[in-house]
């Protein structure tokens, strides 16, 4: 394979051979290396379970969750983080944060779990199976086959345009080799566990009283010993095969961690939280690491707070359940379980963030499943409706998003 050269790497490899073919012997070596898959870029690009990103050149994760990563851009980017604003009951973020401890399992990565009410090693038996060694790419080939099966067997009588078109459209990426299903019917084996090597923190163990920012401060001196004491930093300890730290908060800034920003409005150390988030992500940059952090925002009551946590945050995803809300029973959200709303992502060595083009995305978990989707709306077949269910339907579209907010003006159903 013929690489592309530049102009000035071409008049050096010119130099080198007439300097060859005169003396008889090659000149001398010098600093210039380049950067590729041969250079210093492509010695990080051999790291387990991860891939190299073609738009801005930062090495990728996978979340755990295939859907996800297509949202994200690929996955996740190591050295940044990643933060979930959990469900009011926390049922949908523990299952994204148990995916993301289960894939490195399954890539052999290393493992950082801290929780406020739960022990880490109780955490490593909840994580879900991984499905075979069955690879994305076959899993979404048999899923389509049985689509359509099931559609040639039961098809409506709809518009020719739509008949073709799946009723269920799944994001998906070109990291397929990199992530993982997941199985949430069964966990994972002991066998699986024992072949990595994990660290924990948890808030149990904490003896006697302890102030409002101090488990914040030992969760960072543990999170920053695993770093050093390991490699992660880039020391000599890790030089002869190099490995990711992924580290997994639970639920930070709940009551339980010491603070009080879920209780008042004005707390007693306001900077705690985020003074804690400026200095993790300093050493996130500085190793090979990426982090996962739930946290439930929506009780926190100062929302300046918030704010400021997610400008110190890389990438913000927030989880809205449909569980005890009206839309549980709204015919529009039938087949889903809930909305994700993409609050933030990053901008890395470009001007723009990787924004994916679909803006209303739905999850559902199945059976085995968690998947996210792009959010359709159910077609309005039936002339024997009831008017005020349409005027639900219309209701509901107009808050859907600001997009479709020109087509559902009036209290009308939508008219196709």
């Amino acid at each position: 394979r013929v690489l592309p050269v530049n102009r000035g790497e071409a008049k050096m490899a010119a130099l080198a051979t007439e300097g060859l073919s005169r003396h008889g012997r090659a000149p001398p070596p010098t600093s210039f290396q380049r950067k590729g898959p041969g250079g210093e870029g492509g010695r990080w690009a051999a790291l387990p379970g991860t891939r190299p990103s073609v738009r801005h050149g930062q090495l990728l994760l996978s979340s755990g969750l295939p859907s996800l990563d297509g949202v994200l851009g690929g996955g996740l980017a190591i050295g940044t983080l990643l933060l979930i604003e959990e469900d009011v009951y926390g049922v949908y973020s523990n299952l994204l944060f148990k995916h993301f401890l289960a894939e490195g399992i399954v890539c052999g990565h290393n493992l950082f779990i801290a929780s406020d009410k739960e022990h880490p090693a109780d955490i490593l038996k909840e994580l879900p199976l991984p499905l075979s060694d069955t690879s994305v790419s076959e899993m979404d080939e048999a899923r389509a086959a049985k689509n359509y099966k099931h559609d040639s067997q039961g098809s409506m009588t709809i518009a020719w345009r739509y008949q073709n078109r799946p009723k269920f459209e799944v994001l998906q990426t070109s990291f397929s080799k990199c992530g993982h299903y997941f199985d949430l019917s069964r966990t994972i084996t002991p066998e699986l566990v024992q072949n990595i090597k994990w660290d924990g923190f948890s808030l149990l163990q904490e003896i006697g009283p302890c102030d409002m920012a101090c488990g914040y401060t030992r969760l960072l001196h543990s999170i920053q010993k695993v770093i050093n004491q390991h490699g992660y930093d880039g020391s000599n300890s890790q030089k002869n095969q190099r490995n990711i730290l992924r580290i997994g908060i639970q639920s930070l800034g709940s009551v339980l961690w010491g603070d009080d920003i879920c209780c008042t409005e004005n707390p007693q150390n306001i900077y705690s939280l985020t003074k804690f988030l400026y200095a993790l992500r300093g050493l996130l940059r500085a190793s090979l690491s990426a982090c996962i952090i739930t946290i439930p925002a929506h009780l926190i009551q100062n929302k300046a707070i918030m704010e400021r946590v997610t400008i110190l945050s890389d990438t913000v995803v927030g989880l809205e359940s449909f569980i005890g809300s009206e839309r549980e029973t709204n015919p529009l959200y039938k087949d889903y379980h809930g909305l994700l709303h993409i609050r933030q992502i990053p901008r890395l060595n470009s001007l723009i963030s990787d924004v994916s083009d679909t803006k209303d995305l739905a999850f559902r978990l199945k059976r085995k499943l968690f998947v996210i989707e792009k959010l359709h709306l159910p077609p309005d077949l039936s002339d024997t409706v009831s008017r005020t269910s349409k005027q639900d339907l219309a209701e509901s579209t107009k808050l859907l998003s600001s997009g479709c907010s020109t087509m559902a003006m009036g209290k009308k159903h939508l008219d196709f």
